[in-house]
């Protein structure tokens, strides 16, 4: 039997159009000369347009808020024009070797908190020198150190392989046929959907009019992650699969009527059934599907949109595929 070919289809045509979102429109009276406490709204309401998380949003404010206490600490209140790169270095350090609590005892920033407060320092005036609110971006230069976190988990090629082959061995079983667990399967490695984004999937999310280039539509009821819809091509292998899905299982409104831990028993047992090593899971398949995309030639942009991640998202994630899509790791 021919290898399983998984991406030689799925990741050929991406959404046309599909550009990095605009700023968010910046209130007039923000100048050059604004302090940092006049940017804390309109910074919140930009990220929100990007669709970040309520966590992420309250972590990057609260870096923004610390960086004013910490030039007030100074008896300093400069102007967004007067904080160059020297400036925010001088905090960094602060971070890291002279922050004290109300006792005087030093107060150590751990590498991951740090990392996340350059990446803020990145964002916050990379968007303000997008929005012309400042002639030069004075973060640019700040050094980002990398934090050893532990690189995500892939599936190897023969695992994929192994997995795939094994799903669809459950598809053509003489005695109880099941199509979902390939189906779910060819779907996460091709799509890189997130759990929720599976769960939440109707049949009217899927066109096959066209058999050869089935597409998935995802989408999302909140006006707040709108950036995150998307047109994702599937492979021609996908249609007869889903036919003889829906020809076994019949669902009414939803592509898997049932819970998302239902699913993940699915994709548990068929990578036992495959002697996978570490099992599978949503997290392992979406890594795992990103890198594979990675190494096929697709665009880092059109990937950023595959994942259906933000631009401040997008950088940390596309250093891990690089890592994980490296010959030598």
């Amino acid at each position: 039997m021919s290898k399983v070919d998984l991406f030689s289809q799925a990741d050929e045509p991406v959404e046309p159009g599909k550009v990095t979102p605009p700023v968010a429109n910046v209130p007039d009276q923000l100048n050059s000369d604004s302090k940092l406490s006049a940017t804390m709204g309109p910074y919140s309401a930009y990220m929100r347009s990007q669709g970040l998380s309520d966590n992420t949003i309250k972590a990057f404010m609260g870096d923004v808020r610390l960086l004013d206490r910490y030039f007030k600490q100074q008896s300093k209140n400069p102007g967004l024009k007067d904080i160059g790169t020297d400036s925010l270095n001088q905090f960094l350090h602060w971070l890291r070797y002279e922050r004290t609590n109300k006792a005087g005892d030093l107060v150590p920033c751990s590498p991951k908190s740090y990392a996340r407060r350059v990446t803020t320092l990145k964002s916050f005036f990379s968007w303000l020198y997008a929005s012309e609110v400042l002639a030069q971006d004075p973060a640019a230069p700040v050094i980002q150190e990398s934090v050893r976190a532990p690189l995500p988990r892939i599936l190897y090629d023969a695992e994929v392989d192994r997995l795939a082959r094994t799903a669809q061995d459950l598809l053509w079983s003489p005695t109880k046929p099941d199509a979902r667990p390939y189906l779910l399967v060819l779907m996460l490695l091709q799509t890189a959907l997130k759990k929720g984004e599976v769960v939440s999937l109707t049949l009217k999310d899927v066109d096959v009019s066209n058999p050869r280039e089935p597409v998935l539509y995802v989408r999302y009821d909140n006006p707040r992650y709108a950036h995150k819809e998307r047109k994702l091509f599937l492979g021609p292998a996908f249609t007869p699969v889903y036919k003889q899905y829906l020809r076994i299982y019949q669902p009414d409104e939803r592509m898997f009527e049932c819970t998302a831990r239902n699913l993940e028993y699915v994709l548990s047992d068929t990578a036992e059934l495959a002697n996978i090593d570490g099992g599978a899971s949503f997290e392992t398949m979406r890594w795992t599907s990103a890198v594979c995309s990675y190494r096929f030639g697709t665009p880092p942009e059109a990937l950023r949109n595959k994942l259906g991640l933000s631009p401040i998202t997008w950088r940390e994630t596309l250093e891990k595929i690089k890592k994980l899509a490296s010959p030598g790791l």
